[in-house]
């Protein structure tokens, strides 16, 4: 196995194993009235990816739409990991959720921290986070996970940090930040 991540682990040091290995990547939003493409993760031969999610740093900017995952191979982009259209993160605040929770042909879902909130699965699932596996392309072609919104800010605002929880199914199965 070629990974070098490691568990995260809690306040009493315990390994926290339900997500798996866990990787992360700070981002400070910079489009320019544009669609905005964030590389976040690259993929490594086969995994499973059980969580990926984001929480907000700073508040967003008013036009922060259509925001979506996708899997990049370096020649198709259009590998979407949730809905490309319809979800609107417009101001959106600190302490907010962002996460894969469905199938490819739903929209992330988002949980705001203005009031608590609570969300839980459907009894079709058995996790809030829905998994996915992700292939490298053959070749060692960089495959990267990708973050991708539309703004007509100029410039946008806000930061968020976002984790991808993974289970290697190959040797050299990893992911990495970008």
């Amino acid at each position: 196995m070629s990974t070098t991540n490691t568990f995260w682990r809690d306040a009493n040091h315990f390994p926290i194993v339900e997500n798996g290995l866990l990787v992360s990547k700070e981002v400070t939003f910079t489009g320019n009235n544009e669609t905005a493409v964030v590389p976040l993760f690259t993929v490594t031969g086969v995994v499973e990816v059980v969580a990926l999610y984001g929480v907000v740093k700073t508040a967003f900017g008013a036009n922060h739409t259509d925001a979506h995952w996708r899997v990049n191979d370096q020649t198709a982009t259009d590998q979407i990991l949730t809905k490309a259209t319809t979800l609107n993160l417009s101001g959106i605040s600190p302490n907010a959720l962002v996460f894969k929770s469905g199938l490819i042909t739903a929209a992330a879902t988002y949980k705001t921290a203005d009031a608590a909130s609570v969300y839980e699965p459907t009894t079709l699932q058995t996790h809030v986070f829905t998994p996915a596996i992700i292939v490298q392309k053959t070749g060692d072609i960089q495959t990267d996970i990708e973050y991708v919104y539309t703004t007509t800010d100029t410039p946008t605002s806000g930061a968020m940090t976002f984790y991808c929880g993974f289970i290697p199914l190959s040797p050299d199965g990893n992911v990495v930040a970008y």
